[in-house]
């Protein structure tokens, strides 16, 4: 067993507004820059949607991520070394600037300058940010937000789930699902790229991009799944989600997870057995996937294992913060967290508490007695939010995994009302969920009013780099990330993603 660490996150879905301020602190704090104007590390979708970029979900079309080929190995969907080869310099498998956005900007000299006494009102027109030629803004990257259900069928997800469920879908829903770059186990963005400039740090797990070593093949990017590495065109590197990790190393959560206004993000650290990873990614069903990568993840309290974590230089303050993880406890103990798209085997590190309608009047209008528990469980089935198309993005398609996940929260939803209104134990409840009554109060309180330092228990040993950071920051007449080449560009007055790396593992 080789032990290693992985700083993670779950998003509980039930608390999302989609405000979209994790995408705006994240995009004034990240990609701010010229080359960066179309890209978002993190971004906020309506479901069902088909996303962004457009129909990322359909990797027939992108050959992102993985798969087992005749002989039960695992490969990457874009082909073998020779495969790339062949297309280092045209490779077909990359979105273009339509399945993203064409960035705007807008002429506000037009609104200034305009002259008295007009009898129409100036208007400010678009004009390209890659051209600057004036253009007609057709797409954006939430383009689609709030509008449930405008393009159900373009949905990627959609595409293997039966008619009747297409016809439950004429009863609109819909749901915000927040993304940003999964750090994955098993990532095929650093396997597919021929430069070795995108690694996994051996400390906490994050997938950073090496600026000195991107050559801009672009590989990277057919390779992800989730399409969340992107190219800047002003520099031609390849640029990602950095999980905020100059924040995470002065023992700060992300930027993302800081602003958010719902407080729906949880993050901590988890240990999980490195020599295990390629056998779980190669489950041979998909639906055992799931269970696979939950089995990866080492349980904080065995003595065994921080024995191991020990043995393998991690300090003490490690494994106290693994034991204290939110982040384990969603996942692990009471299993309501799932990955996103675990077929495509990349084993994803950014998990999800999915979102449950109003279980209890869904319960009443069927009929139904919203107090007894065989009633409450059987209503999981005829939500508004369809299992079916949960399982799709959370499950493989696993509707069973994904209406047990529904349940625990609805169980959990009606014991705790019936200990509030009355101060009665619904252990019928408690039964159909396997889990006591402590262990409920406890994932309530987790979900619904956990505070800050119970939401992001980040490992106090990263504090040891808070002095260095906030030393190179007032070295700085402005802010500390606007230096040349921008953050993470490895320039002279900037954080070069290489000495961290370095400076971490000394």
């Amino acid at each position: 067993m080789r032990i290693r660490a992985q700083v993670a996150m779950v998003m509980n879905l039930d608390k999302c507004i989609g405000c979209h301020t994790c995408s705006v602190t994240c995009k004034q704090t990240w990609t701010n820059r010229e080359g960066t104007e179309y890209v978002w590390f993190n971004n906020v979708e309506t479901k069902p949607g088909i996303g962004y970029p457009k129909h990322y979900e359909d990797q027939e079309r992108w050959k992102g991520g993985w798969k087992l080929d005749s002989a039960g190995r695992l490969v990457l969907r874009s082909g073998g070394r020779l495969k790339r080869l062949s297309r280092i310099f045209a490779n077909p498998d990359l979105p273009s600037i339509d399945d993203y956005y064409e960035p705007a900007t807008f002429d506000k000299d037009q609104l200034v300058s305009a002259p008295g006494g007009l009898t129409d009102t100036p208007v400010k027109r678009p004009y390209s940010r890659l051209t600057g030629e004036p253009m007609k803004v057709e797409w954006g990257a939430n383009w689609e937000d709030s509008l449930g259900g405008s393009s159900m069928a373009e949905d990627p997800n959609l595409a293997r789930m039966t008619e009747k469920v297409r016809f439950d879908f004429e009863k609109t829903f819909m749901f915000h699902l927040p993304r940003i770059c999964e750090h994955c186990l098993n990532p095929a963005c650093v396997s597919a790229c021929p430069s070795g400039a995108m690694y996994k740090r051996e400390e906490d797990g994050i997938v950073l991009v090496d600026q000195d070593r991107c050559r801009g093949w672009r590989m990277c990017v057919s390779a992800c799944p989730y399409k969340k590495v992107y190219v800047n065109h002003a520099t031609g590197k390849a640029e990602k989600c950095t999980f905020c990790f100059p924040r995470i190393e002065a023992g700060q959560p992300t930027v993302c997870s800081e602003t958010c206004v719902g407080r729906l993000r949880y993050l901590g650290l988890l240990w999980y057995d490195e020599d295990a990873v390629l056998a779980a990614a190669s489950s041979e069903d998909e639906h055992d996937l799931l269970g696979a990568q939950r089995s990866l993840f080492l349980d904080p309290f065995d003595p065994a294992v921080q024995q191991a974590a020990r043995d393998a230089g991690h300090p003490d303050e490690w494994i106290e913060a693994a034991q204290r993880s939110p982040v384990w406890r969603l996942i692990s103990e009471y299993k309501i967290a799932l990955p996103l798209h675990p077929e495509y085997r990349t084993l994803p590190m950014v998990w999800y508490v999915p979102p449950l309608s109003p279980v209890l009047d869904a319960t009443g209008a069927a009929g139904r007695d919203d107090t007894d528990a065989d009633d409450v469980f059987h209503t999981i089935r005829d939500l508004r939010i369809p299992v079916e198309y949960l399982a799709e993005l959370f499950t493989a398609g696993d509707t069973g995994a994904a209406a047990g996940v529904l349940m625990k929260l609805a169980a959990m939803r009606s014991y705790m009302r019936a200990r509030t209104l009355d101060g009665t134990v619904a252990a019928d409840l408690l039964d159909g969920i396997g889990m006591t009554g402590e262990q409920v109060e406890a994932m309530y309180r987790l979900l619904a009013i956990a505070k800050y330092d119970e939401r992001y228990v980040i490992p106090p040993a990263h504090s040891r780099e808070a002095a260095m950071l906030d030393a190179q920051a007032a070295g700085h007449d402005g802010c500390s990330l606007d230096c040349e080449g921008g953050p993470g560009m490895g320039g002279a007055d900037g954080f070069n993603l290489l000495q961290i790396r370095q400076r971490s593992r000394s």
